[in-house]
């Protein structure tokens, strides 16, 4: 351990939305490049797998991979692997392949293509992972979006960061999908989402990760929350019988994508959260609190 330690907090506007590192056990020195570099990660990432870049790895698949193998980044074919996984393993709750329906929706800019994908074809059958970090489209309707699950990606990358230039406790925050190591928890605060100016219950995160879903809400325009941006694959509409989900799990990738899982299939999702050693609490439209059997003791209410 270092013998005097820094502790320091940055923000930058990434990924969307902000993204904060909080660093509270390095030697100063080490603090500040350690930071620097993490942000570089993190907008490494951005640039990658943003679906508004044209240049991204994604925009070049979507429009390329339909006629040809498409060489891509291995970090980007890291979260390739691990939608198709995840996809697989939650009975297609999370589909990386519903950026047709979230650009009828307005969340996507236009992209000329042909809507929708080819009639009963899945998306594990329709991307195609191939060796070197290739990868192709078996249908020129195939398009992808990684919003999903490449936050979480980037703020594991971010950690992976910290923790190789000797800064021994740290917190990386992107719009509430977060991760923190170290010796102490950090406790976070869970908002109810039917009401997000209150509180619903808080978690002590420690070499850990956790993140959420739920209703989309403006406090400058109404109190009132709207639709998910989640869809629900098989309908192509916003996910409506969960309000908001929050999960725990190993790494911020994973959680990030199981709050989808959870947003769509509610209870059913029990299977998944347990494969990828998680825990959830969410809140139904009937106004139902359910916490998952691993997430008990996990997740306190709030008084």
């Amino acid at each position: 351990m270092p013998a005097t330690s820094a502790s320091l907090r940055r923000a930058q506007p990434l990924l969307g939305t902000f993204v904060e590192i909080d660093v509270t056990d390095a030697s100063p020195r080490d603090a500040e490049f350690a930071v620097e570099a993490a942000f570089s990660v993190v907008a490494e990432v951005h640039r990658l797998m943003s679906f508004h870049e044209p240049g991204s790895d994604v925009s070049r698949l979507n429009r390329e991979a339909s006629n040809g193998a498409v060489s891509v980044h291995p970090w980007t074919y890291a979260v390739l692997e691990m939608a198709m996984e995840m996809n697989h393993h939650s009975a297609g709750a999370f589909d990386i392949a519903i950026a047709p329906a979230l650009q009828k929706m307005g969340l996507l800019p236009h992209f000329s293509k042909c809507f929708p994908p080819a009639a009963g074809m899945a998306t594990a059958e329709a991307i195609e992972l191939l060796a070197d970090n290739h990868v192709r489209f078996r249908h020129p309707s195939v398009l992808i979006d990684l919003g999903g699950i490449a936050k979480g990606f980037a703020v594991d990358r971010a950690i992976d960061e910290l923790q190789s230039r000797r800064v021994y406790s740290a917190m990386v925050n992107a719009g509430g999908d977060l991760a923190a190591y170290g010796p102490e928890a950090r406790m976070i605060h869970i908002r109810d989402p039917r009401s997000p100016a209150r509180l619903m219950c808080r978690i002590e995160v420690s070499n850990q990760a956790l993140a959420s879903s739920a209703r989309r809400f403006d406090p400058f325009r109404s109190a009132d929350t709207t639709d998910a941006a989640v869809i629900e694959p098989k309908t192509q509409m916003p996910a409506r019988e969960i309000h908001g989900a929050t999960v725990c799990a190993p790494s911020c990738m994973i959680a990030d994508a199981l709050t989808k899982v959870v947003m769509v299939a509610g209870k059913r999702a029990a299977a998944p959260l347990a494969r990828f050693q998680a825990s959830a609490i969410f809140v139904a439209t009937d106004g139902g609190i359910h916490t998952t059997s691993s997430g008990k003791g996990v997740f306190q209410h709030a008084a």
